[in-house]
């Protein structure tokens, strides 16, 4: 037999297993029977063509003034809005986030709102996340195709509005960063539904100028709608078309847009996007300083090696040098001339001993009355072979000087001293006769101290008649 349930255990059951498979739901419809307790809460039901949901809105799930959109995180750039809570009207199209209720006192389920969003919007929302997933699956936001920003850009091109607070801050910003660089603005709307034409039409134009080093897209902060321009795919495919590298800066922090997504670099606003691209001048001053010090070290560095090596080779060049060989080469001679020295003495010592020895076994053979005969004997030897070699010099000397003088008279230079002249060729031959001597010759005169050149122009007769 089938279990009898009780009414409470019926709807206890029923509550468990309705909010355990759906903890937290979006449900789109109408508002209807709209209800604003004096509590707080708002009740109030959601319906479509065929169905209705009781819903409830607590008051402590509310939210005041809505600075930002709870649904996208996007930061409202014209202040505060009022909550939902506040503005919503029978037949509001809505879109709300939940729990599923079992309300057991009148058994019947409900939503227990916790975000409600004007459905517009939700709509909006709807279409950014599947414009997102298409251009994600054709690799629009791989960050292998993405290019890195040049550092410090001479040249950017700005496309953005000419007023508005974006550029305004983007060019402040410029002015306070990095050694300077140009500026080139391509003007476009940044909302509304014209924008994204004039977004690419900007972007194409720098891309076909090719001045710009990289190109910078940047809007203010503003509602989803105001920012919907970046989210168009027409925007999406001229950013990733761009030969040039784009920083996109659109909105505030919390604001991602679609071009935010495609751009090589995601710039959280305007301003940030001028500090991705110039450094700040303090650091570029600290840099330069590094880079002086590094610049200091390596140089003391390196004399300090060059003064080590040059020291090195200085001893080296001393070493090999020909004074230090002289040097070396004295200090050697002085050594073993000190040395020789040291030898003969000793040599003579020892020829001196042995010769004493000698003496004196003679003496003790012979006698000293013996030896002193034969020492008068051998000076009186000493005595004829001297004057027998100065003799037999002296006819030598004799000879030589008799030679000498005959010789002296056969050097054809001597008559040059009593005024003679001594007459050579070209050739070096000695002229001997007139026929020797032909007209137009040269001739070299030797005379006593020097020799003259002649050239011979004419030949004169035989004077004393002989042929």
């Amino acid at each position: 037999m089938s279990r009898i349930f009780s009414v409470r255990e019926l709807t206890e059951a029923v509550k468990r297993t309705l909010e355990g498979a759906y903890p937290f739901v979006w449900v789109k419809g109408q508002v209807s029977n709209l209800t604003k307790a004096a509590s707080g809460h708002v009740y109030f039901s959601l319906k479509d063509a065929d169905a209705t949901l009781n819903c409830v809105w607590f008051r402590t799930a509310q939210r005041g003034e809505e600075s930002f959109d709870p649904l996208t995180g996007e930061v409202f750039e014209d202040g505060p809005r009022p909550s939902l809570a506040q503005t919503m009207r029978e037949g509001m199209e809505i879109m709300c986030a939940g729990r599923l209720n079992v309300y057991p006192p009148r058994g019947a389920y409900q939503l227990v709102v916790e975000i409600a969003q004007d459905a517009g919007l939700g709509r909006l929302y709807l279409e950014f996340e599947e414009l997102k997933r298409t251009l994600a699956a054709k690799g629009y936001f791989d960050t292998q195709r993405k290019r890195a920003l040049p550092y410090h850009p001479a040249r950017v091109a700005v496309v953005t509005a000419t007023t508005g607070a974006a550029i305004r801050d983007f060019l402040r910003i410029a002015g306070e960063r990095g050694w300077g660089a140009e500026i080139r603005i391509y003007p476009s709307l940044v909302q509304g539904d014209a924008a994204p034409a004039q977004i690419v039409q900007a972007l194409e134009a720098a891309n076909a100028h090719g001045w710009a080093d990289v190109i910078a897209l940047v809007r203010g902060g503003g509602s989803i709608e105001d920012l919907w321009a970046f989210n168009d795919v027409r925007v999406a495919d001229a950013v990733f078309a761009s030969a040039i590298p784009v920083v996109s800066g659109v909105g505030h922090e919390v604001d991602v847009t679609i071009a935010d997504l495609v751009a090589d670099m995601r710039a959280a606003t305007p301003s940030h996007a001028a500090q991705l691209l110039w450094p700040e001048r303090a650091t570029l001053m600290q840099t330069v300083d590094e880079c002086q010090m590094r610049l200091q070290r390596r140089w003391d560095s390196g004399m300090r090696e060059r003064e080590s090596l040059l020291a090195a080779l200085a001893r080296g060049l001393a070493w090999l040098s020909p004074a230090r060989q002289l040097q070396r080469l004295d200090e050697r001679f002085e050594d073993l001339g000190l040395r020789l020295h040291r030898a003969l003495d000793g040599k003579i010592t020892r020829n001196e001993t042995a010769v004493q020895g000698c003496a004196d076994r003679l003496v003790r053979a012979f006698g000293p009355e013996a030896v002193a005969r034969r020492e008068l004997r051998v000076d009186a030897l000493e005595d004829r072979l001297r004057w027998a070699g100065e003799k037999v010099l002296h006819g030598r000397q004799v000879v030589f000087e008799r030679l000498s003088a005959q010789l002296s008279m056969l050097d054809p230079m001597r008559p040059l001293e009593r005024g003679y002249s001594l007459v050579r060729r070209d050739d070096g031959t000695i002229l001997r006769s007139v026929r020797e001597a032909g007209i137009g010759s040269r001739l070299h005169v030797t005379v006593r101290d020097g020799v003259v050149q002649t050239e011979v122009t004419g030949i004169a007769p035989d004077i004393s008649g002989d042929s």
